[in-house]
């Protein structure tokens, strides 16, 4: 071989070299690069996982969602839709018998959602007699505050619903929760009452209470009976709510049935009557929502004769109780709740004061933050009784944590010891009680604690 062929073949060889070398390394490279984005995406996934998962608030009810009784002429079913979360039921449907009597309560916010004000409108309008109803709601979106857009689509829901189920569209109520200011995919849900109108059954009441979830823990439900004159009168509900709970009527979801022999008038004169004292009467987070929805449903199919005289009592004292287990059920819900608060206020000139004072210490996020650091600084609620703008004496009101007396005569207790209190701050459910010591009215409040995941979950709300 000549010198210069051999010179030649070794520049060749190089130069291959040079190329295999370049191709492994982008071989190499392009693995890695693979490599980190399969990484970067199950971690993404896991990340996703972790974040969606909703830890079970420590005061939920130590077993689970209670049996309820089931409301003949009451059927529901559930399906998901695909609004705001993936592999879930978001929808459900309820169908309500004929001859079911309607009443309702509702957010007085001035930018309450479009459902709302469609619901208010329909149950200011006397129903045809014998005509059944239905009730729809979707979580994931609130439909609030989308203008003529969510007029239209809560329109579309309620008209599909009833072409579906042959009832007038006057019949069919509808609610929304989530998301305020973005439009609602109303066409997902109408793609789907089909598969809702087929899953319709009458023990199916879990299975609604858990579709309309959002941030909250588990599924809230409570149940009654009464004695009717022939037969029992069965009642049962159940809730929505663990953020944006304050009290305007309502302050959430919430949909109870009975199959009580009872006129819309009076039905709903029961309704608005013990509203104040249930769920008007808890706080979280002092904010009102827009979509707050109270629908209450009677379908007289009880054996029972209707509702009158001693058993309308009865019948109303049961309904009371029901409102306030589910209110309670979402103070225990309370986002990142881990304490149940009853705020007990007596002795004020007023019922106006009582609920002033009751619900400055409710409210105050240094009270709250007090309770979730189980600190019992007394001093904060001397402050939240000042800034209420009720009539008080500094030298007439008393403190209690309990049957703890901690400040009284304008002063601490001489005889209390700190370590009393924090006892009291310890345990999951506390009283704190305030006399005014300058009357008669009083007012009792519920609340919960204010921790750090309460600012996680709504710092991650539309993400």
């Amino acid at each position: 071989m000549a010198k210069t062929d051999w010179k030649a073949e070794a520049k060749e060889l190089k130069k291959r070299l040079r190329k295999l070398k370049s191709a492994v390394t982008g071989t190499v490279s392009d693995v890695a690069g693979d490599l980190r984005e399969d990484v970067a995406e199950v971690a993404g996934k896991i990340g996703a996982k972790l974040k969606s998962a909703k830890p079970v608030s420590p005061l939920a009810p130590k077993d689970g969602f209670p049996a309820l009784p089931v409301i003949k002429g009451v059927e529901f079913s559930a399906a998901g839709a695909g609004i705001k979360y993936a592999n879930r039921k978001d929808v459900m449907l309820i169908r309500l018998a004929p001859g079911t009597a309607m009443a309702g309560v509702f957010t007085r916010s001035s930018t309450r959602s479009a459902c709302v004000r469609d619901c208010q409108d329909k149950l200011a309008v006397k129903a045809p007699v014998g005509v059944g109803a239905a009730i729809i709601v979707n979580s994931g979106n609130s439909n609030a505050f989308t203008g003529k857009v969510g007029d239209r689509a809560v329109a579309a829901v309620t008209s599909g619903v009833a072409t579906a189920l042959d009832l007038p569209a006057a019949r069919v109520f509808s609610s929304s929760t989530g998301v305020i200011g973005e439009p609602l995919p109303h066409d997902k849900i109408t793609a789907i009452v089909p598969d809702l109108i087929a899953g319709l059954r009458e023990d199916g009441i879990e299975m609604a209470a858990q579709a309309m979830m959002t941030t909250d823990t588990f599924p809230k439900g409570a149940a009654a009976t009464v004695q009717g004159e022939g037969g029992t009168i069965h009642i049962a509900g159940i809730a929505k709510g663990s953020g944006m709970i304050a009290p305007d009527m309502a302050t959430m979801l919430v949909y109870i049935f009975t199959d009580a022999k009872i006129s819309p008038t009076i039905l709903q004169r029961m309704l608005s009557r013990n509203v104040d004292a249930t769920f008007n009467s808890i706080t979280v987070d002092s904010d009102t929502s827009t979509s707050d929805t109270l629908l209450l449903a009677a379908t007289g199919q009880s054996d029972a004769a209707p509702v009158k005289g001693a058993v309308a009592k009865a019948f109303e004292t049961a309904l009371q109780g029901v409102m306030q287990d589910l209110a309670l059920q979402v103070i225990r819900d309370g986002e990142g709740a881990t304490k149940l608060v009853e705020i007990r206020v007596t002795g004020a000139t007023s019922e106006e004061d009582a609920a002033k004072v009751a619900f400055s210490i409710a409210n105050s996020p240094l009270v709250k933050t007090a309770l979730a650091g189980e600190d019992p600084n007394w001093g904060r609620i001397v402050a939240a009784i000042g800034k209420s703008g009720a009539e008080a004496d500094r030298d007439r009101l008393s403190i209690r944590f309990g049957d703890v007396l901690v400040a009284k005569n304008g002063w601490r207790n001489p005889d209390y010891v700190e370590e009393d209190g924090a006892a009291c701050f310890r345990q999951e459910e506390i009283l704190i009680r305030v006399d005014l010591g300058l009357g008669k009215a009083a007012r009792t409040v519920w609340t919960c604690d204010l921790t750090s995941r309460y600012i996680e979950i709504n710092a991650d709300y539309r993400s």
